[in-house]
């Protein structure tokens, strides 16, 4: 019979024995660290006005690495067992992580990365709380360096892509047949125009607009802010924004 594989952290090697097991200063070395991978996530997103801020992941984060503690200390004292009380922490994060996700008045989903991060850290939470300590700082690493460094390399990504999508607002719905022929006379294409609801009887008009480029020399020396900036000069355009 084969001995199953048991994850051997080398950063237990170096804190010593104290670092395993549930004790006084396992217990606060956790609670220390779990704090500090959350603060530092939390500030993050705090630092760009999202609703999910420093509290929020320190809440979940330490409710996340104080279950899976007392799981361990339930199993310490019996000879079987299961860990209920950290199985029952991911579900809570999943659903404070859906929670977090809203629609704003124009049509776009919000909250999603935020969304995402509550739930990796409140998992990282789980770990530190175990006593997995290079996991933990692994994968809180991983996760600070996604949080505030590929949004970067997501907007390159972004704005090099054929197909993008605009916010229209229109000072007159019969302006909407000019904009088409103005796109279609740049070599554009609009793949669907569809009327924002949020906007009804607000006296705008105002369209979501999906556009791909469709000429390949086009392409190269015009990028989706320099489209937006020209169709911006139209007269009868009163706001346009990608989203």
């Amino acid at each position: 019979m084969e001995t199953p594989l048991i994850f051997k952290d080398p950063l237990i090697e170096y804190l010593g024995e104290w670092a395993m097991g549930i004790n006084f200063y396992s217990v606060l070395f956790r609670i220390c660290l779990v704090l500090m991978f959350s603060a530092l996530v939390g500030c993050e997103r705090s630092s760009k006005r999202h609703s999910a801020g420093l509290r929020t992941f320190i809440i979940i984060s330490l409710a996340s690495a104080v279950s899976a503690m007392v799981d361990l200390s339930i199993l310490a004292r019996t000879e079987h067992g299961f860990p209920v009380i950290s199985a029952a922490s991911v579900v809570s994060i999943a659903m404070i992580s859906g929670n977090s996700i809203l629609f704003s008045s124009k049509s776009q989903i919000k909250g999603l990365t935020t969304s995402a991060g509550l739930w990796a850290c409140g998992i990282i939470g789980l770990a530190t709380g175990a006593g997995l300590y290079t996991i933990a700082l692994l994968s809180f690493i991983a996760l600070l360096c996604s949080i505030s460094q590929l949004p970067l390399i997501e907007t390159i990504l972004k704005d090099r892509s054929n197909h993008f999508e605009i916010l229209l607002e229109l000072k007159n719905t019969y302006n909407l047949q000019d904009f088409v022929t103005t796109i279609r006379k740049l070599g554009l294409k609009i793949d669907d125009i569809e009327s924002n609801p949020a906007y009804l009887n607000s006296g705008l008009s105002v369209y979501s607009v999906s556009i791909t480029i469709s000429q390949r020399d086009f392409k190269k020396y015009k990028r989706h802010r320099d489209i937006i900036e020209a169709l911006r000069t139209l007269d009868y355009i009163h706001h346009i924004e990608e989203i």
